[in-house]
């Protein structure tokens, strides 16, 4: 009989499962379930970038692309850009288009990160920053960013948790879980604790495009200076209702984007190629598309937060993702305690804060993704259930 445990790496064994799957996995076996778990859009992908999908495999075009993506979506991944924020990337040499944004998250650590380095992490945040970096050999350093901070990253936590061994920050925003943003004025902030350092800068926005304020989304990259220190992780799945999809991009300094590549060659070879066909569409023609799918994400928003704060429960104002971080600490649980209980009790499926990270405990993660009917029939079941474990 074969010891498996004796098979598998340490690491990998010592990793533990995403606190998201879990609770998502749990609520598909049961029956009338209400999930607000799982950060989906329910809107369908736009019709344009389907069909687009669809004509290139009746075109046969089913081979595999360039190792870094088709020139041509490349291409447009960079004009977008340009339009969008006023940032400019060679298509040839500084981008790259990956399967889903996770992946461009993974080759970005590895390739930059050696044994014992440390990787700064503002917290809470997406659960595969931490595992990624564990797995490279580093040290992931958490970052506790707080509520009454609005859940930003401020330069004096940076300058703290900075030292000799700092190589890479996670830059987050907007945040998943949180909501959270950072203005430019805040990103600007940041970028001064930088300078005259060489520690280099993930910059995850795929949530980019979904900012409710008036303000918009600004890339880290077009921070004075900060262009050559950082790589910006983006993708389709949110943005466009992409999910299955499955392709994301990396843009970045030439010599990452080169290495990334490499090892993007030898694990992966090429992304998708018809959804790289699909995705080109979605660049050129899809922003009205966009548009309104944020107004109505916005509106679900607002509709969610209202909700919570009535049932009496603290919720922080997101203004962008399309997730609420409500405090559930008044009743008197832990995150997984209030999660496990609304599940069995009210079938209703949301992720506890402490997946994200310690500084989470305290919290829940709900994702506006879906319905206003299902939206409106969950905080019904939950507010059934605070009243019932109010103190």
């Amino acid at each position: 009989m074969i010891n498996y445990e004796k098979i598998l790496t340490d690491k990998i064994q010592q990793i533990p499962p995403s606190g998201i799957r879990k609770f998502f996995d749990v609520a598909a076996t049961m029956k009338d379930v209400i999930s607000l778990g799982v950060g989906e859009p329910d809107f369908v992908t736009p019709w344009a970038i389907r069909e687009a999908g669809i004509y290139s495999l009746e075109k046969g075009r089913t081979y595999y692309t360039a190792n870094a993506g088709l020139l041509e979506l490349r291409e447009e991944i960079c004009n977008y850009t340009g339009r969008k924020y006023g940032v400019e990337y060679d298509a040839r040499t500084e981008a790259l288009v990956t399967v889903g944004g996770s992946e461009a998250i993974d080759l970005m650590i590895r390739c930059v990160i050696n044994s014992g380095d440390e990787v700064l992490v503002p917290e809470p945040s997406f659960v595969c920053y931490k595992p990624c970096t564990y797995m490279a050999g580093g040290v992931p350093v958490p970052i506790e960013t707080k509520e009454e901070d609005n859940f930003r990253l401020l330069p004096e936590q940076l300058r703290e948790h900075i030292t000799d061994k700092t190589k890479l920050l996670i830059l987050p925003f907007p945040n998943n879980p949180t909501g959270g943003v950072m203005s430019r004025k805040d990103l600007e902030a940041i970028a001064e604790v930088l300078r005259g350092t060489d520690i280099m800068v993930l910059s995850d926005e795929i949530y980019g495009e979904l900012r409710y304020d008036s303000e918009g989304h600004t890339p880290f990259s077009a921070i004075d200076g900060m262009r050559e220190r950082t790589v910006v992780v983006n993708g389709f799945s949110k943005t466009f209702a992409m999910t299955g999809w499955r392709l994301g991009y990396a843009l970045g300094p030439a010599p990452i984007i080169k290495a990334m590549t490499k090892l993007h060659q030898y694990g992966i070879m090429s992304s998708p190629t018809t959804s790289q066909f699909a995705a080109i569409e979605a660049l050129r023609s899809c922003d009205k598309d966009v548009e309104n799918m944020c107004r109505e994400y916005n509106y679900r928003r607002r509709y969610i937060v209202d909700g919570f704060r009535s049932m009496g429960l603290s919720c922080f104002e997101p203004l962008g993702a399309f997730y609420v971080f409500p405090c559930i600490k008044s009743l008197g649980m832990t995150s997984e305690e209030f999660a496990e209980k609304l599940l069995q009790e009210e079938k209703v499926a949301v992720v506890p804060g402490n997946a994200f990270g310690e500084s989470g405990e305290g919290f829940i993660r709900c994702s506006y993704a879906y319905s206003v009917e299902n939206i409106e029939e969950a905080l019904t079941r939950i507010a059934r259930f605070v009243e019932r474990y109010k103190k």
